[in-house]
């Protein structure tokens, strides 16, 4: 994979140069009225949506956390709460993700954040050399290996996703 930044640059981009992580970029045009991010990306962009992932803050017990899952399914709340050691999770206020992000919602990159959150990675991306996540705006996705994605959120793995 080659590493392309230019004009895409965003937070998320700018950390995997500065770790010198090779990626790939994939831009695309996005459609305001697509019913689901992820799915959208996934289908312009011709890639299985198992691959594709999408980011999502939860709040357990009045923290913020981020949960990773492919975009064919859904973040089960009760499996990211027990992967980081608690009972309830609840999906986070928006505003307060865009706030402790610096992204917009259907932008929101595990990468690059504002505030670091304890992160979950499903631990299906394990299966792939490579998986795409959002690049920090809505028609950018960036590919990268998932054990790169790990090592730089801190992720842990787990089945948090549900399908």
């Amino acid at each position: 994979m080659a590493r392309k930044q230019a004009a895409q640059g965003t937070p998320a981009t700018a950390v995997l140069a500065a770790a010198g992580v090779p990626f790939t970029l994939h831009p695309y045009a996005h459609d305001p009225s697509a019913p689901s991010y992820g799915l959208e990306a996934a289908e312009v962009l011709g890639i299985d949506p198992g691959r594709v992932f999408k980011t999502l803050m939860v709040d357990i017990e009045g923290k913020l956390a981020v949960g990773i899952v492919p975009v064919s399914g859904t973040l089960d709340l009760k499996a990211i709460a027990a992967a980081l050691g608690s009972k309830k999770a609840t999906m986070a206020d928006p505003k307060m993700a865009e706030r402790r992000t610096g992204y917009v919602l259907g932008g929101i990159s595990p990468l690059g954040q504002r505030q670091a959150s304890p992160t979950v990675l499903d631990e299906s991306a394990l299966a792939f050399g490579t998986i795409l996540v959002s690049g920090g705006h809505r028609g950018l996705d960036i590919e990268l290996d998932p054990a790169d994605l790990i090592r730089l959120t801190g992720a842990r793995t787990a089945p948090i996703g549900s399908p």
